[in-house]
């Protein structure tokens, strides 16, 4: 047997560990054993939570006089009139607004208060792994999957687009993570694989199974043998 024929047998033998690994790779990764996340809050996220920048309108209903619009610093806190500052950061609008009902009992009769988000400061999504740029992707009213990959340089050549992993904020801000297949979104396929995205989610492309046995050869073989290694392997 002749060192490359040799080679050739070795890589084949790896090429096959890499295919077998496959389901149990799968398995390890938890969103993809089963479904984790329903339909509805795919489509839908969680409910907004207020962050550093935004613009937020306090509106009371009967004592207009203490209306006004405040940023959110970037401690977290807002200042306003007649009672102390106020942490608000990652509180829901709900929250916020029984928090000020209750801080404003003591001065106002039955005090009734609205909080409407006029601007977003830090509406963001980040966008890891096989793609051209990974990183922050501001998104502006709604974003799916495939819109923030391609404003993040799009998927590599690489990249697995079968095992999309979208990881969100659940209850209680425990990560929940899901898989989608964004081949079938962009083949037409599913098109709700294309899951509208929720602020703060993260979205990570995995590389493909020949994109890591193609990793394993060039690192092993190509770059360990003192000698060109050529092999007349056709790839389908």
């Amino acid at each position: 047997m002749t060192l490359k024929t040799g080679l050739l047998v070795v890589f084949v033998f790896v090429l096959a560990l890499v295919e077998a690994a496959a389901p149990q790779e799968a398995a390890a990764m938890g969103p993809q054993a089963g479904p984790s996340i329903d339909a509805a809050t795919r489509a839908s996220g969680p409910e907004y939570r207020i962050q550093v920048g935004d613009r937020l309108e306090i509106k009371f209903f009967y004592s207009p006089e203490l209306n006004e619009q405040v940023i959110v610093r970037p401690d977290g806190r807002i200042s306003l009139q007649l009672i102390p500052e106020l942490e608000v950061t990652n509180l829901t609008l709900a929250m916020l607004a029984k928090q000020l009902t209750e801080r404003y009992a003591a001065d106002l009769n039955h005090p009734q208060v609205t909080i409407i988000v006029r601007e977003f400061g830090t509406q963001r999504v980040f966008v890891d792994g096989e793609v051209g740029t990974p990183g922050v992707v501001p998104i502006l009213g709604q974003m799916t999957a495939l819109q923030a990959i391609s404003q993040a340089g799009g998927l590599k050549d690489t990249a697995r687009s079968t095992d999309v992993i979208v990881i969100r904020r659940g209850s209680g801000d425990a990560p929940v993570a899901f898989r989608v297949d964004l081949k079938k979104a962009r083949d037409g396929g599913d098109l709700a694989q294309d899951v509208t995205l929720a602020p703060l989610d993260i979205i990570y492309v995995p590389r493909s199974r020949i994109a890591n046995v193609n990793l394993f050869v060039d690192q092993y073989i190509r770059k360990v043998l003192p000698f060109d290694w050529v092999v007349g392997v056709r790839w389908y």
